[in-house]
């Protein structure tokens, strides 16, 4: 959105404090109160609110730090380093984490605020006079995908959860809502993401990924149907996007470090990202993952598990770009066995950081990737080998992309040989996402749907030991101050 900048700030951040009626814990302290009919009059007053909805992710409460720091935790790809770190972090590495934990009590209100921002900007298009149809339904989609991305999320994470689709101006009227089932939460989210590739444009001006095309919506939609086993769907809608590819614009990158490099912006990879400002808004990965104590100026609070680093074949251009081995501490190169805390680091966001972040590499102004094309192709290759019983070429074909460009001219990782049966096929699919995505928000939800749990943190290959209870730790717990507040969204999730 680097482009889109102007627009960004002058109605985005007005839109944040004034236009939203979201309310921040679905009860009270209601962020603006201002009706619908008193602000939507043009399109452009609906942009703004489409607009203003992309504050809340691009903000310390979700991407930020909050939610993707939670997310990377409960895998087994990142780890604690700093054991003196906040003990909601720990609780939540450790899958011991309660009801109050400070992390889930940061980003829970803030999707809520994110979906506030998205009904108001549907229910605004309701109540204008439309002169431009087209960019009354495109605006309606991108809302609606926002939307659908924020319940994505927060389903997988809670499972029951409130589902608000109609903007609220009176908090009276969501302090007693229940629970919605799983099955309708995610028949909600489908119905808008196909809205959203009906009605979305193929590509943007200057050809900025921040806002969603209809191409995000597609690789969304074969995302959400891998994670309900729909494998016909989500090969569809993957293979859907591979095939017209040219028409999104979306190629995978020759070079992988480019894709860390705040100052790159969006990328020809990227299907769809969060756009944090350089400088302004506040961005943490860079320290979060930083090495203590060095010249760097990190904060050392999340590293690679003890396993992962020996997971990469050597010759992987990957790992020369996830990982810090060594780094300068007072100008001399040292190696990681004699920083203050002697673990192999993260490297993609810390060492990437841009010049307008701060001398910790916090405010970078880097693109998150929301999906990325590679993860399109594992997608595909994942859901054909379901279909057909066993890996196609085709299956075989997109892996081998992704790994080709692993290679980055070299000879490691090979392409996988045909020959595998499913479910071995599947397992090479599964760490390939591993490999091409640490510290993306990704892993969990790949152990989550797949019931790994106990493989992977009690398995013998275990990369971060240590206790797993498949009855409680595959989803959050309700946070409590919602519980206090409405009794209706009892009871809490199993084992808290």
């Amino acid at each position: 959105m680097k482009r889109y900048n102007n627009i960004f700030k002058r109605i985005a951040i007005v839109s944040l404090m004034i236009f939203m009626g979201a309310c921040s814990d679905l009860e009270e302290n209601p962020i603006g109160l201002l009706a619908p009919e008193s602000y939507f009059n043009t399109e452009e007053d609906v942009e703004a609110a489409v607009m203003g909805a992309y504050t809340y992710w691009a903000s310390s409460s979700i991407f930020g730090r909050e939610y993707t720091t939670a997310v990377c935790l409960l895998d087994d790809v990142c780890d604690i380093c700093d054991i003196g770190t906040k003990a909601e972090r720990i609780a939540m590495n450790n899958h011991n984490v309660d009801a109050n934990n400070g992390m889930i009590g940061s980003f829970w209100p803030q999707y809520y605020k994110a979906i506030g921002a998205a009904n108001s900007a549907i229910n605004g298009i309701g109540r204008i006079n439309i002169t431009n149809q087209k960019r009354a339904d495109q605006l309606q989609a991108e809302a609606r995908i926002i939307r659908a991305y924020c319940y994505y999320n927060l389903v997988r994470l809670f499972g029951e959860i409130p589902y608000i689709a109609e903007f609220v101006t009176d908090p009276a009227t969501v302090s007693d809502i229940s629970k919605t089932s799983v099955e309708e939460i995610y028949k909600n989210i489908i119905d808008d993401c196909l809205f959203a590739e009906q009605n979305l444009p193929d590509k943007y001006p200057n050809n900025i990924r921040c806002r969603p095309t209809a191409g995000s919506a597609k690789t969304m939609l074969a995302s959400i149907y891998l994670t309900l086993g729909n494998y016909a769907k989500a090969a569809q809608y993957a293979e859907d996007v591979i095939n017209n590819a040219s028409v999104y614009g979306y190629e995978l990158v020759e070079d992988y470090t480019d894709l860390w490099k705040a100052e790159n912006g969006d990328m020809a990879e990227h299907v769809w990202t969060v756009d944090f400002l350089g400088g302004i808004t506040d961005e943490l990965w860079g320290p979060m993952t930083g090495v203590r104590n060095a010249d760097m100026n990190g904060w050392s609070v999340v590293a690679p598990s003890p396993g992962f680093y020996s997971q990469y074949e050597e010759g992987d251009y990957r790992k020369e770009v996830t990982f810090i081995t060594e780094t300068p501490i007072k100008g001399v190169m040292t190696d990681y066995s004699n920083w203050t805390w002697p673990r192999i680091h993260f490297g993609k966001y810390a060492l990437y950081v841009g010049e307008k972040a701060n001398s910790e590499g916090r405010y970078s102004g880097r693109n998150f990737p929301i999906f990325r094309f590679a993860e399109v192709y594992l997608i595909a290759a994942e859901a054909l080998a379901e279909v057909n019983q066993g890996p196609t070429s085709k299956a075989y074909e997109y892996i081998n992309k992704v790994r080709e460009r692993a290679r980055f001219g070299g000879t490691a990782p090979a392409d996988l040989q045909a020959g595998l049966g499913k479910n071995d096929f599947i397992s090479a699919v599964l760490k390939e996402r591993m490999l091409e995505m640490p510290a993306e928000y990704k892993r969990w939800f790949d152990i989550q749907r797949r019931k790994l749990g106990e493989i992977v943190f009690q398995g013998a290959d275990s990369m971060e030991p240590h206790s797993f209870d498949p009855a409680r730790n595959y989803l959050l717990p309700l946070p409590q101050d919602e519980l206090d507040r409405n009794p209706n969204l009892l009871p809490q999730n199993p084992g808290y």
